[in-house]
């Protein structure tokens, strides 16, 4: 189980990345012949990503409806993202083309990915009482106060927070507080 970090604290990057959101939807529950390899093909991606960090996989955070999973990845570039998803010695495409064969365009099983290239600076998070998560984790974790404190100031504007942000103990002395509200 992952370690919960109280207080507040946001995701830095200073360089663009990619956001892939990926997912299966489950239409005939009773083909399970047909969802369960669908499914299970995610594994040997993500054992390649992991093991392999400079093919620009950052990292991904995974979850589970009652219609199938979706996954949220971060990805350095779209380049990156693309190469790994075309490349003959990785996983994926053996698995496009598995998918292609058994299911097509039967019904069955419904695939769906988005892809959003960002800036930066042109981002936001917030997370409060987590563990390392999201962006956070494929990024930086750093706390959000002074610049970091809202969303506003996250994504490089001005504005004072609606609510007042709880002291973090441990998790910054007075002196950096002071400099990052300067």
């Amino acid at each position: 189980m992952a370690t919960v970090v109280p207080g507040r604290f946001a995701a830095e990057a200073d360089q663009p990345f990619v956001v892939f959101q990926i997912g299966m939807r489950i239409n005939k529950f009773f083909a399970v012949h047909k969802w369960v390899p669908t499914v299970l093909a995610m594994g040997p991606m993500l054992r390649s990503l992991y093991q392999h960090p400079e093919l620009g996989f950052l990292g991904a955070e995974t979850f589970f409806g009652l219609r199938g999973p979706v996954m949220i990845q971060y990805w350095r570039s779209f380049e990156d993202l693309e190469r790994f998803a075309r490349a003959k010695d990785e996983p994926h495409l053996s698995a496009w083309k598995r998918f292609n064969r058994a299911i097509g365009t039967d019904g069955s099983v419904g695939i769906w990915h988005e892809t959003y290239m960002i800036e930066p600076g042109k981002y936001e998070a917030v997370y409060g009482n987590m563990p390392v998560f999201g962006l956070a984790a494929a990024t930086r974790h750093v706390p959000a106060i002074g610049r970091r404190e809202t969303a506003r100031r996250r994504l490089g504007g001005q504005g004072e927070p609606a609510v007042a942000t709880p002291a973090q103990s441990g998790n910054a002395t007075p002196s950096q507080v002071v400099n990052e509200l300067n």
